[in-house]
């Protein structure tokens, strides 16, 4: 084997070290300072070592800080030939400006390469929603001859009252209820409390499963203070709460692909349907950007034309 060629796979070598030393500190990065999820930070990561895998088939042996941006368009290039969506590359971009945020806010890169990269154009995709008569026919499912099947209620009353995620669901706790000032305490995305209102019908499934149901479950140590358990007294998994909606939407015939995500989106939807202020609906969501709640807006195309026709001024003659 020739010096050159020892020199190079050397030279590589020290490459992949090099990435996977920066790829493990952005790791610890996303879990410890933005405190994101064990699925969020794996996703993160392997769009990452897509570049990294990219850069080894081309033979390109450049590190973090001698990537340009036009080895990211392409990087951009050849994942586009492998038949990645539009929403599969964007989401891929935005992991790679996390990264490069990592670096610099470590002082390992003085510019950021993806600064000017351009994301794809992605389709508004709107989400599923319920009307409120598909809902309640949702829920008239339930067996209430049946503890679990009361239990259930609260938790889809909680779900669609409340607007919370799945997560939020399954992770609410007892001492989180402020029933007397009319809210619930939901830890959100990356760690973060928010009040959200709760309304007396959800108030009274809760306060019924807890004083007539709960009490009758053996409770595990470590779950005292988690609402909603099974019947070993563990608290439910986020699997488990999808079955029961997939198989109460089966029995009332509803043909719509709908998930517990679907309560939260028919939530928001319903709310400004009947004229609730974006920014109020955005706190209660725990949405970080005004823009994630407004793709509700759209979802009503009546509904907005008629607020459009009674409050913008160039209509006020129209409707006199």
């Amino acid at each position: 084997m020739g010096i050159r060629v020892k020199l190079h796979q050397c030279y590589k070598s020290k490459n992949l070290i090099t990435w996977k030393s920066y790829i493990n500190g952005f790791k610890a990065y996303l879990q410890l300072e933005k405190s994101l999820s064990a699925n969020s930070v794996e996703a993160y990561i392997h769009d990452v070592e897509k570049v990294t895998q990219y850069l080894d088939l081309q033979g390109m042996t450049l590190s973090p800080e001698k990537v340009e941006r036009h080895h990211l368009q392409s990087f951009l290039q050849w994942i586009t030939e492998l038949g990645m969506t539009a929403r599969t590359q964007a989401r891929v971009i935005s992991g790679l400006r996390a990264f490069y945020r990592y670096l610099i806010l470590e002082n390992i890169v003085q510019r950021d390469p993806t600064e000017l990269l351009e994301s794809p154009k992605i389709g508004m995709k709107l989400p599923v929603t319920l009307n409120v008569n598909e809902i309640d026919q949702l829920i008239s499912q339930l067996d209430l001859s049946k503890a679990e099947e009361k239990r259930n209620k609260a938790m889809l009353e909680t779900l669609y009252g409340c607007g919370l995620r799945v997560s939020e669901l399954v992770n609410l706790k007892i001492s989180n209820l402020y029933f007397n000032d009319g809210f619930i305490k939901v830890t959100g995305k990356g760690n973060k409390e928010r009040l959200v209102p709760v309304g007396s019908v959800a108030q009274k499934e809760i306060l019924f499963y807890l004083s007539d149901l709960r009490p009758h479950i053996p409770v595990k140590k470590g779950q005292e203070d988690v609402l909603f358990l099974n019947r070993r007294g563990a608290g439910l998994s986020r699997v488990m709460i999808f079955t029961i909606i997939k198989r109460l939407a089966l029995q009332a015939g509803i043909k719509k692909k709908i998930s517990p995500h679907t309560f939260r989106h028919s939530f928001a939807t319903h709310l400004v349907e009947g004229g609730a202020d974006l920014r109020a609906v955005q706190e209660m969501l725990g949405h970080e950007s005004i823009t994630t709640t407004e793709i509700y807006t759209h979802l009503d195309r009546d509904y907005l034309r008629s607020t459009i026709i009674q409050f913008h001024p160039r209509n006020s003659e129209m409707v006199r």
